[in-house]
This record gives structure tokens, C-alpha cells and sequence, in this order.
């Protein structure tokens, strides 16, 4: 009987397929793991299955650090000149600034770390490596002499190939004027935090990046003068795994902690607050 027949009326699903696009995705470049973009970006571009520590910017660093809306920029429309001629020089720089903007391989300038004033200084290895050049050493050096003059904290984030080939003796000249000036500075007795992260290498390591009251280290960041294959030829003797990360060095002394992204902040602050003799905000009040 037709009343006792159920009609079927097509049904239509109410799931709805959810596209993810492709860059949502991200990879570890050290154990393969995959996953989605945003949970990267929120643990600081840090490996949430291996804990591998990825390149980051120049402006996160500075966002990590400074108080919201205290960051003053320095020294920005200095630029390098290309004084021997070096071939394709130009074009180098030409590149990287598209690549990375034109505030040169290091950016400088002062802000807030928890309420205190600092001098910070962040290289860019997207900047042709983080390559020391007139500019980096001069922005250097011009921030470190600001920084003894009105006694304010230093910090420097170093990331960096070495030295800038293409300006020759200039480039290593900065080695010895940025040292002069960690000299004042300690001599003024003003406190110098030193920061290392994955690569700190040649004439950089060689001069201010390992001169910090303290020296502290990203996981896994490799830190030396020059290339493992260089050494092993100069000396003629095998050289121990891993002889040039930043556990090695903290197990042999010539760095004070190797520290997490994630603390990098806290631990900044806390020595500062430890060197100028101050107490925490929440203890004050």
C-alpha cells in the first residue's frame, strides 16, 4: 500500500571538505617532522618534536625582546659603498636588500626589556649571511659607545658567516673597532649580554660576539672561527663531534648557559635585573 511506502529522498551530506593549502605546512629540516605552520610560529620556530631551534628574523628577535611599541630604530640609512671595486659587489647588495630590507646585516637600536631601557643589537643572516662589513661594525660600534655613554645595558644577537670578503681588510678592520669599544664599555662598567645563535662564525665570533659580561647560546647553534675541514688540515688531527655547537663550547667553558628560544626573554631580563641590582617587578610591588 503506497501510504505504508517511506519515500527516499537523496540526502546531502553536511560535512563540508576543509582545503588546507600547502604552505600551511612545515617541515624540520633536522628529524622531517611535519606540521602545521602555526604551531611553529608559536613555539618561536622551534621543532615541537625534536626541539631544533630554525633561522628566525631579524624583527622576530626584536619582537621577542623589546616591550610592546619600545623599539626605536638607529643608524638606519647607513649603507655600504663598495670600496675595492669587488666584482658583482653591487649586485650583491642589490639582492639582499631585496631579500631582507636595507637596514644592512645588523640592526641596532634601544627599547624595553621588561620595563628596563636597553641597547640591542640583531643580526640578520638573511643579509648576506650576517656577513661584518663597514656598516655592521660601524652600527656596532656606534650603539656600544651609546650604550657606555648613558650607561644602558648592551645586547647583541649575533648571527653571522664572518667577515665580508668583498670589502677585504675593511671588513676585518671592524674586528679590532668593535673590540675597542666592548672595552670601554666594560670599562664603564656597563653590563654586555652576548647572544649566539645558529651560525656565529668567523671574524664576529672573533670579536664581540664571544667578549659578553655573558655569553649564552641557542640550542644546537654552531659557534666557531672557521670551518671544521679548515682546522683539521691547519692542526692534522681528528676533531670531536660536535666540537663546534653550543653544548660543546658550554661544557668546555666558553659559553655560560645554553638556553631555550622559549626563555631567551626571561633569562635576559633576570641577568640584567642581577647586574644593575634590581628587583623583580612583582617583588617590588
Amino acid at each position: 500500500m503506497a501510504w505504508f511506502k517511506k519515500e527516499r529522498k537523496p540526502r546531502t551530506s553536511e560535512r563540508v571538505r576543509l582545503e588546507i593549502p600547502a604552505d600551511a605546512w612545515e617541515k624540520c629540516d633536522e628529524c622531517g617532522h611535519i606540521d602545521i605552520k602555526d604551531r611553529f610560529v608559536r613555539a618561536f620556530n622551534v621543532c615541537p618534536n625534536c626541539g631544533h631551534h630554525r633561522r628566525i628574523t631579524a624583527q622576530e628577535y626584536i619582537d621577542l625582546f623589546v616591550d610592546e611599541g619600545s623599539w626605536h630604530e638607529l643608524d638606519s640609512r647607513l649603507r655600504s659603498a663598495d670600496p675595492l671595486g669587488f666584482e658583482h659587489y653591487k649586485q650583491r647588495l642589490e639582492a639582499a636588500i631585496k631579500k631582507a630590507g636595507p637596514l644592512e646585516a645588523v640592526r641596532t637600536g634601544y627599547a624595553r626589556l621588561d620595563g628596563m631601557p636597553i641597547d640591542l643589537a640583531v643580526m640578520d643572516f638573511n643579509f648576506m649571511g650576517g656577513s661584518m662589513g663597514s656598516v655592521v661594525g660601524e652600527k656596532i660600534a656606534r650603539l656600544t659607545r651609546r650604550s657606555a655613554e648613558r650607561r644602558i645595558p648592551l645586547i647583541v644577537v649575533s648571527a653571522s658567516g664572518g667577515a665580508r670578503m668583498q670589502e677585504g681588510v675593511l671588513s676585518l678592520m671592524q674586528m679590532a673597532k668593535t673590540s675597542v669599544e666592548v672595552a670601554r664599555l666594560q670599562a664603564a662598567r656597563v653590563p654586555f649580554i652576548s647572544i649566539l645563535t645558529n651560525p656565529t662564525t668567523g671574524g664576529v665570533s672573533a670579536s664581540y660576539a664571544m667578549q659578553g659580561d655573558v655569553i649564552l647560546a641557542e640550542p644546537g647553534a654552531v659557534i666557531g672561527f672557521a670551518g671544521p675541514r679548515v682546522i683539521k688540515q691547519t692542526i692534522g688531527q681528528d676533531l670531536p663531534e660536535g666540537f663546534q655547537t653550543a653544548e660543546f663550547l658550554l661544557e668546555h667553558g666558553m659559553v655560560d648557559a645554553v638556553v631555550p628560544r622559549s626563555e631567551l626573554r626571561d633569562t635576559t631580563a633576570q641577568l640584567l635585573r642581577h647586574m644593575a641590582g634590581r628587583q623583580p617587578a612583582e617583588a617590588a610591588d
